[in-house]
C-alpha cells in the first residue's frame, strides 16, 4: 500500500505528533509498505530520512498551553499540491488537520480516500468553536477519523461534530528494555526522573521542584535528573542554594539516549498540569521498568489504567507528591510491584499492534472508494517551475517515498 503521512509540525523539532508520525511511518515500511511524509523543516543542515519530503519553515503561534510551529504560505501549498500529483498514494493520512497548518493545507488540495488523526485535547478552545465553520467543508472530506485518545475524542465531537475510532499512541517497546543506566546512576539515596520542556509550565515541573525541595532536606542521597529543553538557569534558580547541585540539567536528549535515561532513576515522575491528550513518556518510561508517579489527569489516567500501572497524585499538588514519593522510595518491593504492571500494560501499546489498528481503518476507508485505486491532488494540472525557496536549502537522499530495505 502506498501511504501518504502529513506532519503539522517541524520534523526537527521535537513534539509528541512528530514522534508519532515517525515511529507510525517507520512501523508501516518495517510491515512492507511505501511511505512518504510530507513535513515542514526548519534547519537546511540537518539531515532527513528518505521518507521525508521538506515542505517549508513554520513561524511560532501559541496554542493550547504550548508554543506550536506552523506552516503556511504559497511555497507550502504548492508544494503539497506536488507531493499528492507525485505520490499516487492509496491512503493520504493527516494529522492534527484542525491547526492551521500543513495537514490543512494538504487537505484542501486532496481527493480520494483519507484519514486524519487528531491528537489535541482542549474542550475550552475558542480557536477551534470559531474555526470550526469554516474547516466543517475541509473536515468532511476526510471518510476515517482517529483519536488517540478519549480526550482527543471529545475535542472532535464537541467542536468538530464529528466522531472517530480511538487508536492510542506507541511505543517500540524492544528499544527501552534491557537499557543500561547512565554512569553513578540511580545510586544508593534514590534518583527522580522529569522529562519534558522545562521552561513550559503546564510540563510541571515546578510542582516537581518544590516536592524535591521538601524530600530533599531529609533524604541527603536523593537526586533528580531532568532532561528537556529549556533554560537550565531558572531551574536552578528555584531551588535552595544547598540541592543545586543534586539537580542535574542533561539538557535536550536524543531518542537514543532515551531509555539509558528512564533506566537511570528509581522513579519517573510526570506532574503535567493540564492539557495533555495521552502521554507518551508515561509509555517508554513503563517500557524500560521503571515505576512511574504522574499527575491524575484524564489522559494518564487512561494511560495507568486507572493507577494501577503507575501512582497517580491530585494535580498541582507538592505536598501530595512529595508524600507519594517518599511511599514508593522507601518501599523497592512497591516499586517492583508498579513495574511489573507497568511493563504488562505497555505490550498493548507496542507499535506493531498500534499500526495493525491503523491499517485497519486504512482498509475501511479504501473499501468506500473503489473506483479510486490511487490518491491524487484535485485538480490535477501540471505545475509551472516552483521558484527557489530560500527557506530550504536543496537535499540529496529524500525522496518522495521509502520502501522496506532500501
Amino acid at each position: 500500500m502506498k501511504v501518504g503521512l502529513v506532519c503539522p509540525y517541524p520534523w526537527d523539532v521535537p513534539g509528541g505528533v512528530m514522534a508519532h508520525v515517525r515511529d507510525l511511518a517507520e512501523a508501516l515500511i518495517a510491515a512492507g509498505h511505501e511511505v512518504s511524509v510530507l513535513a515542514p523543516v526548519d534547519d537546511d543542515e540537518e539531515p532527513l530520512p528518505p521518507y521525508v519530503v521538506p515542505a517549508g519553515r513554520t513561524v511560532p503561534v501559541r496554542y493550547n498551553g504550548s508554543v506550536a510551529r506552523l506552516v503556511f504560505g504559497p511555497i507550502s501549498a504548492r508544494r503539497a499540491r506536488r507531493w499528492l500529483r507525485d505520490g499516487q498514494f492509496d491512503v493520504l493520512h493527516l494529522h492534527s488537520p484542525e491547526t492551521l497548518s500543513l495537514s490543512l493545507i494538504t487537505l484542501l488540495q486532496a481527493s480520494g480516500p483519507i484519514v486524519a488523526t487528531f491528537h489535541s485535547a482542549n474542550p475550552r478552545s475558542r480557536v477551534l468553536a470559531a474555526a470550526s465553520p469554516a474547516l466543517q467543508p475541509a473536515l468532511e472530506k476526510i471518510q476515517g477519523r482517529i483519536a488517540v485518545s478519549a480526550a482527543a475524542r471529545r475535542t472532535i465531537v464537541e467542536h468538530l461534530h464529528g466522531d472517530a475510532v480511538l487508536i492510542p499512541n506507541g511505543v517500540h517497546v524492544k528499544t527501552f528494555v534491557g537499557a543500561e543506566p547512565m554512569p553513578g546512576w540511580p545510586g544508593t539515596g534514590g534518583a527522580l526522573g522529569f522529562l519534558g520542556r522545562i521552561d513550559e509550565p503546564r510540563k510541571g515541573l515546578s510542582v516537581l521542584l518544590d516536592a524535591f525541595s521538601r524530600l530533599a532536606q531529609g533524604r541527603p542521597g536523593l537526586r533528580l535528573l531532568v532532561a528537556g529543553p529549556g533554560d537550565g538557569d531558572e531551574v536552578r534558580a528555584a531551588l535552595p542554594a544547598n540541592l543545586r547541585d543534586r539537580v542535574v540539567l542533561l539538557g535536550l536528549i536524543s531518542e537514543e539516549d532515551k531509555p539509558r535515561f528512564y533506566a537511570s532513576v528509581d522513579l519517573y515522575v510526570a506532574p503535567n498540569t493540564g492539557g495533555e491528550s495521552f502521554g507518551i513518556v508515561l509509555l517508554e518510561a513503563m517500557a524500560a521498568g521503571t515505576p512511574v508517579v504522574a499527575s491524575d489527569l484524564d489522559a494518564f489516567r487512561r494511560v495507568l489504567d486507572d493507577g494501577r500501572a503507575g501512582k497517580l497524585f491530585p494535580i498541582g499538588d507538592p505536598d501530595a507528591l512529595a508524600a507519594t514519593l517518599a511511599g514508593l522510595l522507601d518501599d523497592p518491593t512497591r516499586r517492583e510491584a508498579l513495574a511489573d504492571r507497568g511493563a504488562a500494560r505497555v505490550a498493548a501499546y507496542d507499535w506493531s499492534a498500534v499500526a495493525r489498528s491503523v491499517l485497519g481503518v486504512y482498509q475501511t476507508v479504501r473499501m468506500a472508494h473503489p473506483a479510486h485505486p490511487t490518491h491524487r491532488a484535485h485538480p490535477v494540472r501540471e505545475e509551472p517551475a516552483e521558484p527557489a525557496d530560500p527557506t530550504i536549502a536543496p537535499r540529496s537522499g529524500a525522496g518522495p517515498r521509502a520502501v522496506a530495505g532500501s
